[in-house]
């Protein structure tokens, strides 16, 4: 079974709108325990991230105050942020985003990648905000039933197959024999796509080494 964001998202759509104050902002933040408001249109569709680096930049005294023609555009928008009252201000945009659909392995890629610790959940057809998506929602997945993970696991095993699953902690453990080396790589492989497995060790024994070909020495 694939694990999408739609089984593992928290409903509540933790936004601000654009003209929302520096206050209104800390006091979202606040209320929800978060880290990050999304910052949505009169529509209700993300325009952007207002985070706490963002915020942080008002007590920097040298992006305050310090400006300089040789400054980099990065640290023109962090003056420009330091400087700003309202979200439109000192949001980062573009908004990163995931729909209901989106896989939760897709989804932690994207938060790991981007460096982010939340993302706002949009309806693919109206992107307007549905909800949101916290770290802490996608390691949930760890903590799935051993029973499930190992049903999942067995059915993305080669039919036909003489093998054993169990799970140990959230690790897969495969035993039993196969006839060539590739299949228990392949079996091992097949398991660690299964979403909450922490790890997976091999009790396979090949029957057979696989045989490779070596071309020639040019």
């Amino acid at each position: 079974m694939t694990i999408h964001v739609k089984d593992v998202m928290g409903r509540v759509a933790i936004a601000v709108l654009e003209d929302a104050s520096f206050s209104e902002i800390i006091g979202a933040m606040k209320r929800y325990a978060v880290g990050a408001v999304t910052v949505i249109d009169a529509d209700r569709r993300p325009v952007g991230v207002v985070s706490e680096d963002d915020l942080l930049l008002k007590e920097i005294d040298s992006v305050r105050h310090s400006v300089s023609i040789f400054e980099s555009p990065r640290q023109r928008r962090e003056h420009q942020k330091a400087a700003g009252v309202r979200a439109r201000q000192l949001m980062t945009s573009p908004a990163v985003t995931v729909t209901p659909g989106t896989t939760v392995r897709d989804a932690a890629r994207l938060m790991h990648d981007r460096r982010i610790k939340q993302v706002p959940v949009i309806d693919p057809v109206t992107g307007r905000i549905a909800g949101t998506l916290h770290q802490r929602d996608v390691l949930r997945v760890f903590t799935r039933p051993a029973r499930d993970i190992e049903a999942d696991v067995r059915a993305r095993l080669p039919e036909g197959g003489d093998l054993t699953v169990r799970v140990e902690q959230g690790v897969v453990v495969l035993g039993g024999r196969v006839r060539w080396a590739y299949e228990a790589v392949a079996a091992v492989e097949a398991a660690r796509s299964v979403e909450g497995v922490v790890d997976v060790a091999t009790e396979i024994e090949p029957v057979k080494e696989d045989l490779m070909v070596v071309p020639p020495l040019m």
